[in-house]
């Protein structure tokens, strides 16, 4: 039998030990994929393309590995604009395998210059146009996409991949093999010592973990210190639940920050930085400690971020080692801000207590988070979606970083299902629950054909407020009309059947524990509709559009 280039393509990327690929077939690539397949990679085809790329990103935070997706030429690539900025700004490396249009014809309908496309979302592009080295092109954008934690797209025209190899069949060596083996970077013992003194002199530290402390292990690192330094514990969105069992842990640091956590904050002269990246969202655009500097622990430090001036001071150093060696070098504080109190504040306090109106027939969100907080099982993977019903969900303290899911960086909606599919090939073992408002489910609900087609083990949960939320609460507090954003409260339930999975709308939060059980014995594909109450704004959108208003 002849070989092709696509057989070759396909064992190139089977030599990266690639072990699930989404995707969406086409002209351009729908040889590679069934050859890929036919390599014992786990193939996941979606509906959409967009899909394809979000479930490669929770894929790739879920199992460490590089995230690896497949679409089509032309309008199958043009359809990754808005997941390939994401993964960017996340810092996810993934692989994606585009076709290209055929280089023999003088005029195809769907070709186009996708290079600018791609580098536009600062992700990497590279055209394959040279057969015999393509092998070696596809094991270096997986390396590249491994060292600098991004998204490498390789297009290939898809006339190339069709035409008989003609090289050996000898691969290069994968690129595990060749990435750099460096050990993490110690503190320098002069800037190590300006910065204990610092701290020494600081009466209330916060502690703040983001997604660097997690890799590099740095957790009870920062515990030690905060104890320490009398200080209290905290984390970025995208690592919440890091130390969702420390006492004097406030919780998520930034717009999602609790009134607890605010208060703290606002009383901090001293925030410890550790692994972040200082996003404007993680400092509430600064507001959410005026009177602190900021001492930012990281390997590539930076004082000005998204545009504003986010660290005043720097310690440049691996997040545990750079954490512990600060820690060694600070004499230990007797505990004052660390008190019986405020650990019973933090236990006992909702994230939120202003008082709504719930209409009949309606939940208040945070009457829900709490139920489902109750019922959902210990160990389940739980993913969080974007939009106006995310800071609801993600409060639920009690569930470690390593079962929830949050990406966040784009601030695009629609991503949920994606993601929930992406968590779900990562970790087969357990059930997956998706935590998405109706606006963005609809986005992509497509999918759902997909979970039941690949018997994915995922249930849906969706707050259902007829409308889009952040924005029908925006235009509220701007005395404009809502109308543009509301569309009713859809039947999700009753789609979900229509796809083959389970369907149920939530009428009584009484019966979610019996719901989960037997959730839990079936699994499968389901979706839960609540109908919540359009009137409870989460505090991010009070602050910023209905601050000194009534509502």
């Amino acid at each position: 039998m002849t070989t092709h280039c696509f057989d070759i393509l396909a064992r190139s990327f089977a030599q990266e030990e690639v072990k699930t690929c989404f995707a969406l077939l086409g002209d351009a690539n729908m040889h590679f994929a069934t050859r890929l397949s036919e390599e014992g990679c786990r193939m996941v085809y979606v509906r959409h393309e967009h899909c394809a790329v979000a479930a490669a990103m929770a894929y790739a935070r879920k199992t460490g590995e590089t995230g690896v997706a497949t679409v089509t030429c032309g309008p199958g690539l043009t359809q990754l604009m808005t997941a390939l900025p994401a993964a960017v700004r996340a810092r996810l490396p993934m692989v994606v395998f585009a076709g290209e249009a055929p280089l023999k014809s003088g005029w195809y309908n769907q070709a186009i210059d996708q290079a600018p496309l791609v580098t536009a979302t600062g992700a990497a592009y590279h055209s394959l146009h040279w057969p015999a080295r393509m092998p070696t092109a596809i094991r270096d954008a997986f390396l590249q996409a491994r060292r600098e934690r991004r998204p490498v797209v390789i297009g290939i025209p898809f006339d190339l991949q069709e035409r008989p190899w003609e090289g050996g069949t000898d691969l290069p060596a994968p690129s595990k093999d060749l990435m750099p083996r460096t050990g993490p970077i110690p503190p320098n013992p002069d800037d190590l010592a300006r910065m204990a003194e610092v701290v020494a002199g600081a009466r209330r530290v916060v502690v703040m973990a983001g997604m660097g402390a997690v890799e590099a292990g740095a957790g009870e690192a920062c515990r030690a210190l905060a104890e320490r330094c009398d200080g209290l514990l905290a984390t970025t969105l995208p690592a919440r639940g890091l130390f969702h069992d420390d006492a004097f842990c406030v919780g998520i640091a930034g717009g999602f920050s609790s009134d607890v956590a605010r208060e703290c904050f606002g009383e901090a002269d001293l925030v410890i930085a550790v692994g972040t990246s200082l996003a404007s969202h993680n400092a509430d655009a600064g507001r959410l400690w005026p009177k602190a500097r900021l001492l930012q622990i990281d390997v590539d430090p930076v004082t000005v971020s998204q545009g504003r001036v986010a660290a005043d001071l720097h310690l440049r150093a691996d997040a545990r080692l750079g954490v512990e060696a600060l820690a060694q070098a600070l004499a230990p504080r007797a505990p004052q801000w660390r008190s019986e109190a405020l650990a019973g504040r933090i236990r006992t306090t909702p994230p939120d207590s202003a008082a709504f109106e719930i209409a009949p027939g309606t939940h208040d969100p945070r009457a829900v988070v709490r139920a489902l907080d109750a019922a959902i099982p210990q160990g389940w993977q739980l993913v969080n979606s974007s939009g106006h019903c995310s800071y609801f969900f993600a409060h639920m303290p009690g569930r470690p970083y390593e079962e929830f899911l949050t990406i966040r960086e784009f601030g695009a909606i629609g991503n949920g299902i994606s993601f929930a599919m992406g968590v779900a090939a990562a970790r087969p073992e357990v059930p997956t629950v998706l935590f998405d408002g109706d606006g963005s489910l609809l986005m992509h609900m497509q999918e759902l054909e997909t979970i039941v087609r690949h018997d994915l083990n995922i249930l849906i949960v969706v707050l259902n407020d007829g409308a889009y939320g952040s924005e029908i609460h925006k235009l509220r507090a701007e005395g404009m009309s809502e109308a543009g954003a509301v569309f009713g409260r859809t039947d999700l339930a009753a789609i979900a059947r229509g796809f083959g999975a389970g369907g149920e709308t939530i009428t009584d939060l009484a019966a979610l524990p019996d719901l989960m059980e037997s959730f839990a014995r079936t699994g499968g594909a389901a979706v839960w509709d609540v109908p919540v109450s359009d009137q409870v704004i989460s505090p991010v959108v009070r602050r910023s559009h209905w601050s000194g208003k009534a509502h």
